[in-house]
């Protein structure tokens, strides 16, 4: 749950009459290595995180138990949930859903918790912030140099957007829908939309979809 007397980033620019008090990056990461729940921070304001959804939950672990054994063979490790991202570039410190780190991960110090060198970042999108997620998010994430894909995972039907960065800087779109569609991650990597929808009940939504069986061999 949102906590009292926080915004969240996605509704940042709605209206509040909460008084704002400016806390530096160093405050709030020591204050956040202390506290019981998870906070972003951007531009001197803490921002509490909202709770997942039961179908969120499911896509973070299906995309996590997808990936690791195959991104693992290429040097690559993913992650989800509790890592914090610093984006250097626009001053963002963030917690995306998953992160996977090609090569040694790079941490802002000591402590671990917070990396610096994502590969690749994605999001499980919902309601309340998908318009952040593909706006104003994907902004700071570009400005990551070590950021090769941002991949976006819809919570209300069967389909992923990936974005690519090209050799010039620009990002291409791909993207996948329905149970049989596929998706190219890093260098080749691919996955299957029914192993990311596994055992995820879609059937109430406009869609139509219907639960997927279990995650396919691997």
């Amino acid at each position: 749950c949102v906590g009292a007397g926080h915004a969240t980033l996605a509704n940042e620019g709605s209206v509040s009459t909460a008084p704002k008090s400016y806390i530096t990056p160093e405050e709030y990461l020591e204050a956040e290595r202390r506290a019981p729940f998870r906070s972003e921070y951007f531009a001197g304001e803490v921002f509490a995180m909202a709770g997942a959804s039961y179908v969120h939950a499911l896509l973070v672990r299906n995309l996590i138990l997808s990936l690791q054994p195959r991104l693992g063979l290429r040097g690559c490790n993913a992650v989800a949930n509790d890592i914090r991202v610093q984006v250097a570039g626009t001053g963002l410190y963030t917690y995306p859903d998953i992160v996977v780190i090609c090569g040694k991960p790079q941490f802002v110090d000591h402590v671990h918790d917070m990396l610096t060198n994502p590969s690749l970042i994605a999001e499980v999108l919902s309601p309340s912030t998908e318009a952040y997620d593909r706006g104003r998010k994907f902004d700071h994430y570009q400005t990551i140099s070590s950021l090769r894909q941002y991949v976006l995972v819809a919570s209300d039907r069967v389909h992923i957007d990936v974005y690519t960065r090209q050799p010039n800087g620009d990002w291409l779109l791909s993207n996948a829908t329905g149970p049989e569609g596929v998706v190219t991650l890093l260098d080749g990597c691919e996955l299957r939309l029914a192993d990311a929808y596994a055992d995820v009940d879609l059937s109430s939504v406009e869609t139509g979809w219907k639960p997927l069986g279990g995650a396919s061999d691997r």
